[in-house]
């Protein structure tokens, strides 16, 4: 399958949008209309595509119109798009972005071998030598 089907699979095969304009959505987001779609690595950026085609479709009255045909009033519409609007960021939250998991980490750096050459510090404190820290560790 396609990713283009695959996002319309996403969106019901509801017809909110031109091919044009979700390719456009999905170009925004890296993905190729015409490529396979492999869910181990186009999952998340697809999610967010069809996140941004229910942000489009409910900031766009006359679209919300024609949704509404489906529901009874165009506020029942406009609650169903919120909550499917929610359930994909949810969705979304719980897929780890592969650039994230390589540039972060729950550690930062705290210590450098390189010498403080002014110093930085404020009144009242001082750098602290290794030899000093060992000494520390070594007495507990």
């Amino acid at each position: 399958m396609i990713v283009l089907d695959r996002l319309k699979l996403e969106l019901s095969n509801k017809e909110y949008f031109s091919d044009e304009q979700y390719i456009q959505f999905l170009t925004e987001n890296s993905l190729t209309d015409t490529d396979i779609y492999d869910k181990s690595s186009m999952q998340r950026n697809l999610l967010l595509t069809v996140l941004d085609v229910l942000e489009a479709v409910s900031n766009d009255v006359d679209i919300m119109r024609s949704v509404q045909t489906e529901f009874s009033t165009e506020s029942a519409a406009y609650k169903w798009m919120a909550n499917r609007i929610q359930q994909v960021k949810d969705k979304i939250a719980t897929i780890p972005d592969s650039d994230e998991e390589e540039n972060s980490s729950c550690f930062s750096l705290m210590f450098t071998r390189e010498p403080v050459t002014r110093p930085p510090y404020v009144s009242g404190t001082r750098i602290v030598s290794n030899d000093e820290i060992d000494s520390m560790i070594n007495r507990g």
